[in-house]
C-alpha cells in the first residue's frame, strides 16, 4: 500500500474542522501566486490582504488546500464568505471588505462590458457575479459589532443633548457638517453618527473621501479616464457608485463621509449634487442628466437613504468660506475643545495621574482662552482635545508623553499661529511646559 500523501488529515477533515489548513500552507499558496504572477478570479465582497497585495479568499484557500492534499483538482470544502474568512482570520490573515470599483475599458473588460457597467451605474443595478466562477464569494455579510447609544456616549466628548441635536439635524436635512477647531474629533464623530443610525459598525455602508485642491468633478461624479492602452472610457466617481449600492438596498442607510470639505473647490466637485443633496430633491422624481452621461442613459438621482456627513476646518487661512448655496443644504453642528469633566474621566480611566490631568486641562483651557481673545486668531484656532486621547499604557510614562505632545505638536502649531509674534508663541509654550 502506498504511503498516505502529506497532510492527509487536512484532506479528509470535515468542513467544520479547524485542521483544514495551516498558516504555512496558506503562505505556500500565496508565495506560489506571487512567484508565478497568476491572476485569480476576483471575489465579489471580500479580499485577503497580504504584503500590500489583495487576493480572493476562497480561491487562495482552495489553492492552499490543493497543495496540502497533493490533489490539483480538489475542491475547497467550505463555502465562501464568512466560513472561509473565519478560518483564514484564525490563521492571522487579514480579510477586508472589498470596495466596489468599476474599471470599464481595462485589459480584461471589452467595450461591451464598459457600456454595460455604465448603463448599470444609472439604473442602480449591480453586476451579478459570474455563475461559473467557483472562486467568487457569496454575498454573505460579516456580523459587524453592534453600536448603541450607550457606546456613543461612552466614547464621544459630547453630552446626550448635543448628540440628540446632531442626530436630529442629520435626520431632518440628510446632510450634516461638523465644524470646529483642529483636534476636536470631527471625523471621529462623523463615523460614530453613521454607526449609531445603522445600529452597527458596518463599514460596507460607509464611504470616506477627503477633498483637496486637486480633487474634481471627474473624481467625485463622472468623467473620462484613460486605460492601460491609452483609450478613454467613462468612469464613475465615488458618489454614483455609492448611490448605486444605496439604491439596491433601500431599507438600510448609507453614508458618504467627506473629510475637510472646504479644502476642495466644492461647487466644481459637487456639480449637480448641489441640487440633488436637498432632502426634498431625493429620488427618481428629481433625477438629472449628467453632462458626460450617454444620451440613452437613465438620469441620475440621489436615493433617500443616502446621508452625507462632512467636516469643516475654519482655522485654515488658505481656505475660502463655503458659499451660501451649499450652506442652505446642510445642518451645522459646532464642536469645541473639551478640557472639562469628559476628558478628565477619560484620562483617569486610563490611569493617567490626577495631578497630570489637572495640569493638562487647566493649562490648555488657559491657552485656548488666550487664543480666543487674540483679535488675529479667535475661537476657530483653539487647540482641540484629540491631541491627548491616546495616553500611554503605563502611568509612569504619562509625564513624558504629555511633554512630547506639547513640544512636538502643540509648540509648532503655536509658532505658526503667532508667526509674526515669536515671543508670544514662546511665552505660551513655556507656560505649558512649566
Amino acid at each position: 500500500m502506498p504511503p498516505a500523501p502529506p497532510n492527509a488529515t487536512a484532506a479528509t477533515a470535515p468542513p467544520g474542522s479547524s485542521s483544514l489548513l495551516t498558516r504555512e500552507q496558506v503562505l505556500q499558496a500565496l508565495r506560489q501566486l506571487a512567484r508565478e504572477g497568476r491572476t485569480l478570479p476576483p471575489s465579489t465582497l471580500y479580499e485577503l490582504v497580504y504584503r500590500g497585495r489583495r487576493y480572493p479568499p476562497r480561491a487562495v484557500a482552495e489553492l492552499a488546500y490543493r497543495l496540502a492534499t497533493g490533489n490539483p483538482t480538489a475542491r475547497w470544502p467550505r463555502p465562501g464568505g464568512a466560513a472561509t474568512n473565519a478560518l483564514l482570520e484564525s490563521l492571522d490573515f487579514t480579510i477586508s471588505t472589498k470596495r466596489p470599483v468599476l474599471t470599464p475599458g481595462s485589459a480584461q473588460d471589452g467595450d461591451e462590458t464598459a457600456q454595460q457597467q455604465t448603463k448599470d451605474l444609472y439604473t442602480g443595478l449591480a453586476h451579478e457575479a459570474d455563475e461559473d466562477s467557483t472562486a467568487a464569494e457569496p454575498l454573505a455579510p460579516y456580523e459587524a459589532p453592534a453600536y448603541t447609544r450607550a457606546d456613543a456616549l461612552a466614547e464621544l466628548f459630547v453630552t446626550e443633548t448635543e448628540l440628540d441635536a446632531a442626530l436630529a439635524g442629520l435626520a431632518r436635512r440628510r446632510n450634516l457638517l461638523l465644524q470646529g477647531p483642529p483636534g476636536t474629533g470631527k471625523t471621529f464623530l462623523a463615523r460614530r453618527l453613521a454607526w449609531l443610525l445603522m445600529g452597527t459598525q458596518e463599514e460596507s455602508h460607509l464611504e470616506l473621501v477627503q477633498f483637496h485642491p486637486s480633487y474634481g468633478y471627474e473624481d467625485f461624479m463622472l468623467g473620462f479616464r484613460p486605460d492601460a492602452k491609452g483609450r478613454f472610457h467613462l468612469v464613475p466617481g465615488v458618489l454614483p457608485l455609492l448611490c448605486q449600492r444605496a439604491t439596491a438596498d433601500p431599507d438600510r442607510p448609507y453614508f458618504l463621509l467627506i473629510d475637510e470639505v472646504n479644502r476642495g473647490n466644492v461647487p466644481r466637485i459637487f456639480g449637480e449634487l448641489l441640487l440633488l443633496l436637498e432632502a426634498d430633491k431625493r429620488g427618481p422624481a428629481h433625477a438629472l442628466r449628467l453632462p458626460y452621461a450617454p444620451p440613452e442613459a437613465p438620469r441620475f438621482f440621489v436615493p433617500d437613504n443616502l446621508y452625507v456627513i462632512g467636516t469643516l476646518n475654519l482655522a485654515d487661512r488658505s481656505l475660502s468660506p463655503l458659499d451660501y448655496a451649499l450652506r442652505r443644504r446642510f445642518a451645522f453642528v459646532e464642536l469645541r475643545p473639551q478640557f472639562g469633566p469628559p476628558l478628565r474621566r477619560f484620562l483617569a480611566a486610563r490611569q493617567v495621574p490626577s495631578a497630570l490631568i489637572e495640569q493638562l486641562c487647566t493649562r490648555l483651557s488657559a491657552l485656548n482662552q488666550t487664543i480666543a481673545d487674540d483679535p488675529e486668531l479667535g475661537r476657530d484656532f483653539e487647540v482641540g482635545h484629540s491631541y491627548f486621547c491616546q495616553p500611554p499604557p503605563e502611568p509612569e510614562q504619562a509625564a513624558t508623553w504629555l511633554r512630547l505632545i506639547i513640544e512636538q505638536e502643540i509648540g509648532p502649531l503655536l509658532a505658526d499661529y503667532w508667526r509674526e509674534q515669536p515671543a508670544t508663541a514662546a511665552a505660551q509654550l513655556r507656560k505649558l511646559l512649566a
